[in-house]
């Protein structure tokens, strides 16, 4: 009986260490992502290589995931704008503050600001032809959750040439909410 509580507890042991090892690994690779984030909003924020201006293009509620009813009733049309700054880090990749508010899928305004990064690829021999992909963070407000501020983790996407870019995202959803794909022209002065 004493070898056994013996071994039980020599067991439970080893099996906290390993645990208390793998909990230390996740909390630093967590502390790590948040330093990198934060010290890329802090360095876009403080020296700006570019002021950006947005102007909505698309809303496209998906077609698989909607009644078409409900589609004929949505505004896919998003007029608005925006403005932002940007940095290019070291590696190339693009770091942006932005706010922007647009005409939503009710037609009521929607502020959005926040933060986007994307990697960023120059596929061609043009250096000035460029592609992304990354991820946005912000928060949202819309009339029809009363201006409660929402935030929001979405995917980005880009296409560009030069100071051109085409930007985009998907919200995601459920049947008959979100599953919205939006996208916007970013001008870099």
């Amino acid at each position: 009986m004493r070898l056994k509580l013996i071994l039980y507890f020599l067991i439970l042991s080893c099996y906290l260490g390993i645990g208390s090892a793998r909990a230390a690994t996740l909390m630093h690779g967590v502390a790590n992502t948040w330093n990198s984030f934060s010290d890329n909003v802090s360095q876009t924020w403080n020296d700006p290589q570019t002021f950006d201006l947005y102007v909505p293009a698309v809303t496209w509620h998906n077609r698989w995931t909607y009644d078409s009813d409900k589609i004929d009733k949505y505004n896919e049309r998003p007029w608005g704008a925006g403005g932002g700054i940007s940095h290019y880090d070291e590696k190339g990749n693009w770091n942006g503050i932005y706010l922007m508010a647009f005409k939503d899928s009710f037609n009521k305004w929607e502020p959005i600001g926040g933060y986007g990064w994307e990697k960023t690829w120059r596929p061609l021999a043009d250096p000035d032809f460029h592609l992304g992909l990354g991820y946005t963070a912000g928060v949202t407000m819309r009339d029809n959750w009363n201006y409660i501020p929402i935030p929001v983790l979405l995917p980005l996407a880009s296409i560009g040439y030069g100071s051109a870019t085409f930007q985009m995202t998907y919200i995601p959803g459920t049947y008959n909410n979100g599953n919205v794909y939006f996208a916007w022209l970013r001008w870099q002065f």
